[in-house]
């Protein structure tokens, strides 16, 4: 199919121009799926005639770019879930290894040994190790899933997407949280902030890794 706005050439079923961004009211669906598409219309308007479902057309679900504000609480909601699953994590593998009798011996007034500066430093690498993988696997697998959203997002009605509106992959997903380094090192946050200006509501690891943050209604 073709974008009506900029003709460019666009996969079938997708909901949005992978060029221009433009929303499609109505998308080809695959050969495989004509099946379901039953003896639904589509009306057009009061001069045009409706639009067969068996015809190869299904509605799409409406769909608009996510707001900044709205991103930020999504983020809030998953920074409280990770809080509670790391801590649920971390709490069991630290006594699992040892180091919860080790932490109780520890007094504030008393000077550690070598070994018990090894071990301290050894914990702060096990739990920044542990926080880089479960962060890492929240999101790149949430929103590589059937939810196409972490909880935060699903909990508001959001989904990422590619260009194309379409699901992305754990790869692509993994490039979009990994690109938040990247967001991270502009000052003042603006590589976030620009997702309430830019023209798809895109902070600037959704355009390096190709995403879109959409809100989905219906």
């Amino acid at each position: 199919m073709y974008c009506s706005k900029c003709g460019v050439s666009t996969a079938e079923g997708a909901a949005f121009c992978s060029n221009c961004g433009q929303a499609f009211a109505v998308a080809t669906m695959p050969p495989h799926s004509s099946a379901l598409a039953a003896s639904v219309a589509a009306p057009l308007g009061a001069s045009a005639a409706a639009i067969p479902a068996n015809a190869g057309y299904a509605v799409v679900p409406r769909a608009e770019y996510a707001g900044f504000w709205l991103r930020f609480l999504a983020l809030l909601i998953d920074n409280v879930v990770m809080g509670i699953g790391f801590v649920l994590i971390l709490i069991p593998l630290i006594f699992l290894t040892g180091l919860g009798g080790f932490l109780s011996q520890i007094h504030p007034d008393e000077e550690l040994n070598d070994a018990g500066i090894f071990v301290l430093i050894g914990l702060v690498f096990l739990v920044a190790t542990v926080s880089l993988v479960f962060t890492w696997l929240y999101h790149a697998l949430m929103e590589s899933s059937e939810w196409q959203a972490t909880v935060g997002k699903k909990a508001l009605g959001l989904v990422v997407t590619d260009m194309a509106g379409q699901r992305v992959s754990f790869a692509r997903s993994t490039g979009r949280h990994f690109g938040k380094i990247i967001t991270n090192m502009v000052p003042f946050f603006i590589g976030y902030i620009i997702a309430g200006f830019t023209a798809r509501k895109q902070a600037l690891h959704d355009m390096l890794a190709g995403c879109l943050v959409l809100r989905r209604n219906g």
